[in-house]
């Protein structure tokens, strides 16, 4: 089953899969982002894929020289029941990678939430704004080199 649909995926889109792996029977595709939307066009409108639903965006930070984060898609299609989960490798500077939005209008808060913390762009988000932190914080708490006790006077806290 799975075999099948990424034959169907990669016949589809050949250029933007760099590699696919299975682990207990959900399927993981590693995406090249400038063929991200490409990909996630076929999966929401192909029958054969349906994906429905932009379930959670997230990153990684691999803190590496080339490719440091992973923005990952979990996705999944009510008609097939079945879970996708894409892999997206994003250089740091700039990190970099279009919106899904317009796709599936889920993704607008799950997009908001990894720019917060990771600091990753997403290229046409119609509303790319902090959802946590203060607008003027110029950090990223979820980055690798984010100091674990915070950094001291960064964030105007309340006086008692």
């Amino acid at each position: 089953m799975t075999q099948a649909v990424l034959d169907r995926l990669k016949e589809l889109c050949p250029d933007a899969i760099a590699g696919t792996s299975e682990f207990r029977g959900e399927l993981t595709i590693i995406v090249h982002a400038s063929g991200l939307l490409t990909v996630c066009n076929v999966l929401k409108s192909d029958p054969a894929f349906a994906v429905d639903m932009a379930i959670d965006i997230t990153a990684v930070d691999r803190f590496r020289a080339e490719q440091r984060f992973e923005v990952v898609y979990h996705l999944y299609s009510l008609t097939h029941k079945r879970y996708v989960r894409l892999r997206v490798p994003v250089d740091a500077d700039p990190p970099v990678v279009d919106s899904v939005t317009g796709i599936w209008a889920s993704a607008n808060w799950h997009e908001r939430e990894t720019f917060d913390m990771f600091g990753i762009t997403f290229k046409g988000h119609p509303d790319l704004r902090r959802m946590y932190m203060p607008e003027e914080f110029e950090h990223f708490p979820l980055r690798k080199d984010f100091p674990t006790m915070g950094i001291p006077d960064s964030l105007p806290l309340p006086r008692r």
